[in-house]
């Protein structure tokens, strides 16, 4: 049995926050049902090309850059002033309807929570603020401030460098295999959340705990 965590490390996009707003523009822009979809595995992508040639790009231009290639993969132009505004609903976007009753619940059973994101520190700031559920957030933080993408170990270290919190005593929640397997090869404690859609890698390590939605994980860490 893990050692109960102190320390919840959350991350934000499809994890807390809902992205079909996003999803729906971007269909609608490209006329393709699974535009989203390759454009978010595209995202992704390049962002671990970034960190594997150990160089840095920001994550919001990764998506302007990778929405412009899908666009032209599809036969569609996409001025660069459309892809901006197109992008900007990330901003927008509404908490998953388990999230603020999660939150709530894990808060009152003493849990400190951190957001950790690959996207900017003020867009992270503006979506959490956007959403309601900042106010849950002792500590909000981008791969910014190492200039590594997750699910790079030093990305999970830097928040367990600032919360002065040893990784045994910290869990990674995110409903994306890549990051939970990152944070778990890192040597934290792990939550998979089972958005639809979402399966954990068969080839790593189990997660400590997978769950359905938040207020089941508060279930499972108060006995």
């Amino acid at each position: 049995m893990s050692k109960k965590p102190t320390l919840l490390i959350f991350d934000v996009n499809e994890t807390l926050l809902d992205l079909k707003p996003l999803e729906q523009k971007i269909i609608e822009a490209l006329d393709e049902k699974m535009a989203f979809q390759l454009w978010f595995r595209m995202l992704l992508h390049y962002s671990l090309v970034e960190t594997t040639s150990q160089h840095y790009a920001d994550f919001n231009k990764i998506g302007q850059a990778t929405l412009k290639m899908i666009a032209q993969q599809l036969g569609k132009n996409l001025s660069d002033d459309r892809i901006t505004q197109i992008l900007s609903t990330i901003k927008e976007l509404p908490a998953h309807p388990d999230v603020e009753e999660g939150l709530t619940q894990l808060s009152k059973q003493g849990f400190e929570f951190a957001a950790l994101t690959n996207g900017s520190l003020r867009t992270v700031k503006d979506q959490l603020h956007f959403a309601k559920i900042d106010h849950f957030f002792k500590g909000i933080y981008s791969v910014d401030a190492v200039q590594k993408y997750k699910p790079h170990s030093e990305t999970y270290a830097h928040v367990l460098n600032v919360m002065n919190t040893e990784k045994e005593n910290a869990m990674l929640v995110a409903a994306h295999s890549w990051d939970v397997t990152g944070a778990q090869r890192a040597g934290l404690q792990t939550c998979f959340v089972e958005r639809p859609g979402k399966f954990s890698y068969p080839l790593a390590e189990k997660s400590t705990y997978s769950v359905k939605k938040l207020t089941d994980l508060s279930d499972l860490l108060a006995n």
